[in-house]
């Protein structure tokens, strides 16, 4: 409790235009991302679990989760975007102590992500059929394929309430929550993974030999382990913010308390300035994440006439790498809290240091982790596969990989800084085009000379290229614009 207390201390001296040293701008940076980077970690500790378990049935049943990843991602992006439009808002009038708005926001967003997430699970189950085939699958992996995406597709509901519930907490400066609750989900998966993947088998510890039943459900399996272990995890996070959030418990305001569900339900119905807001937040992240996965669902297509070896050291590669690049994603939500509050209060000039402050810390911890992964890169692809092929091939993409990582985290900080500020359209933009006429462009021309090899290549000099222009535009300051924020309360205080 301490350790909250102290960040809500740091917090308020933004909201309450007091000076801050750069030693405490320095402590509420690394106290947000902290628990931040933990949440990303043990969110990728749970893919490394699921592909691990999933590889020991063999090279197939890791091509098939491998086949439809990238589209999961796509769904994954349009949850995060539709819940990151609100979630911005709040950290604005939560900057500007003007948590009664900050509610009301709230009270709109469950119902809007509730119908959005409706809607993109009745999209997923429709095509959860053809799709393998689209994405160029054969015979051999199509239907497990199949089953798993189908299975995701149903979970969108809960995963949306667990992003948006999450990403509220942490614009409101809780990071702990959230990140407690990632570990208690990634342990979940463990054990319903263990349920649903394996049959009925014996297990020995030491002398001890005991009968683990399970379902011998295989690539199904994983995904029904996932999807209740979010299940589990969505519940108990929106239940804490509705009734435990510092300044978003809105739980005794909606009559729940009391038992008066009807007039409160009437709270939820939404607003046009709201949604207005939302729109300009959301609709252009929305639009990158299906842009940018349907670049990545290319690269899949690209991927596949390789052959299932190259399919599944492409997929576990991705998996390994993410270990690496998810503490910038730690340190970028940080970043979109802390420059969100900070614009709420008017704040511009201590908004700049602080988005100066995050990309530096993000680019010396990933630069840090892409020392690790290139050192240790047949270790990660060892325990996400026994095959031999796969683990060498994956090894050598995951270092040519290494080489981009600082770039990496300065775009991904970045990103998060220019969120933080409601500036979406232009980074929105900015993605599209590096993956589109770079990575894209050089993967088509390298994947026939190179294979697999060649794919990552061009990931690299694209990732490098990406970063390189998202640091000239946060240096050049033209996505902090004093007025850009209108939340009636405004001011303009340095």
């Amino acid at each position: 409790m301490q350790k909250q207390k102290k960040e809500d201390i740091l917090l308020g001296l933004i909201r309450d235009g007091r000076p801050m040293s750069r030693r405490q701008r320095f402590s509420l940076i690394a106290r947000l991302s902290i628990p931040s980077i933990l949440a990303q970690l043990s969110g990728i500790l749970m893919v490394y679990i699921d592909a691990s378990m999933v590889g020991s049935l063999g090279a197939e049943a890791s091509a098939s989760i491998g086949l439809v990843s990238t589209t999961t991602w796509l769904f994954n992006g349009l949850c995060v975007a539709i819940a990151t439009s609100f979630s911005v808002q709040v950290a604005h009038f939560i900057g500007a102590n003007d948590t009664k708005s900050a509610k009301e926001v709230l009270r709109q967003a469950f119902f809007v992500t509730g119908l959005c997430s409706l809607c993109l699970a009745g999209i997923g189950v429709g095509i959860s059929n053809p799709l393998p085939e689209w994405l160029g699958g054969n015979e051999d992996i199509n239907a497990g394929a199949s089953s798993y995406f189908a299975i995701y597709a149903l979970s969108l509901p809960f995963l949306q309430l667990n992003y948006l519930s999450g990403s509220m907490l942490r614009c409101s400066g809780n990071m702990r929550v959230p990140s407690l609750l990632s570990l208690l989900m990634c342990i979940l998966d463990v054990v319903f993974n263990m349920l649903f993947i394996f049959p009925t088998r014996t297990l020995s510890i030491g002398a001890w030999q005991f009968e683990m039943p399970g379902a011998g459900m295989g690539v199904a399996g994983a995904a029904l382990g996932t999807a209740v272990a979010i299940f589990c995890t969505s519940a108990i996070m929106s239940s804490f913010l509705c009734f435990r959030s510092s300044s978003l418990a809105i739980g005794k305001e909606i009559g729940f308390a009391r038992g008066k569900t009807r007039p409160g339900f009437s709270l939820f119905r939404p607003q046009k300035r709201c949604l207005s807001r939302a729109s300009r937040i959301g609709l252009p992240m929305a639009l990158e994440r299906t842009v940018m996965c349907g670049a990545q669902i290319m690269s899949t297509v690209i991927v596949a006439p390789l052959g299932t070896i190259a399919i599944a050291a492409n997929s576990f590669a991705i998996t390994a790498e993410s270990l690496c690049y998810m503490p910038g994603y730690g340190i970028s939500d940080a970043a979109t809290t802390i420059v969100g509050q900070s614009i709420g209060a008017g704040r511009y000039k201590l908004t700049r240091g602080f988005a100066r402050m995050t990309v530096g810390l993000g680019m010396a911890v990933m630069t840090f982790m892409g020392v690790i992964m290139y050192v240790a890169a047949p270790q990660m692809m060892g325990i996400l596969s026994p095959v031999e092929e796969i683990k060498q091939l994956g090894a050598e993409v995951l270092r040519i990989e290494a080489f981009a990582e600082p770039m990496f985290a300065a775009a991904i900080v970045s990103y998060g800084v220019f969120v933080g500020a409601g500036s979406t359209l232009v980074p929105s933009c900015m993605n599209l085009f590096s993956i589109w006429a770079v990575r894209l462009s050089l993967a088509a021309l390298l994947a026939p000379v190179l294979g697999l090899r060649g794919v990552w290549i061009a990931m690299c000099t694209e990732l490098c290229f990406r970063g390189t222009i998202f640091l000239i535009r946060l240096f050049r300051g033209r996505w902090l614009k004093p007025g850009h924020v209108r939340l009636g309360k405004h001011n303009s205080r340095t």
